[in-house]
């Protein structure tokens, strides 16, 4: 079975498990989270592979972490995850990619990633639930972090924290890669 397949069947299974624990329809998902209804029954039966967008959205409207939604098994109290395990979910033609390098539900989502960002490539992102923090850490280039339409540079060695409920968009205007360290903390669904 590909990576691929693996991803597909462990997303199907997880969503709809956190969508009976939560106690939500398919209709009540799908409006939280402004994905069709359609769609979820593609994702639930795993014949689809949706975007990370989407996955994003129905990880905010039950209130876990992507990491959650595609573990392929609930781990013990220590869980290593090996290099191999590690999941690309967005990357581009020219070299930029983000990772999905851990992540836990402490009380609420909180998910780690490696970016790296080619000059020039960006990435934007919807907002998040009210609550949301962002913390991301520069290693090599500059990012230049846009939040409500304001640019934000931050340079290798510094970070920066911020309110994820407002469109965002990370990107590199520099000459060369970006790469920073970023953690996500969504707060828990009540």
């Amino acid at each position: 079975m590909s990576d691929l397949d693996l991803l597909t069947r462990s997303l199907a299974r997880n969503v709809k498990r956190w969508r009976t624990d939560r106690g939500f329809t398919l209709d009540t998902l799908a409006a939280r989270a402004g994905v069709s209804r359609g769609m979820l029954i593609q994702i639930e039966q795993a014949r689809t592979n949706p975007s990370l967008g989407t996955v994003v959205k129905i990880g905010d409207a039950l209130g876990i972490s992507i990491t959650t939604l595609l573990d392929y098994e609930r781990g013990p109290k220590v869980r290593v995850i090996p290099a191999d395990q590690v999941v690309r979910l967005w990357h581009t033609d020219a070299g930029s990619y983000s990772r999905l390098l851990a992540g836990t539900e402490a009380p609420g989502p909180l998910e780690m990633w490696d970016w790296r960002l080619m000059p020039g490539d960006s990435s934007g992102s919807d907002p998040h639930p009210a609550g949301t923090v962002e913390i991301a850490h520069v290693t090599a280039g500059e990012l230049t972090l846009t939040v409500e339409g304001t640019e934000h540079r931050v340079p290798a060695g510094a970070s920066v924290t911020f309110e994820a409920d407002a469109a965002h968009t990370y990107a590199n205007q520099g000459e060369i890669p970006t790469e920073m360290v970023l953690t996500v903390s969504v707060p828990p669904v009540h």
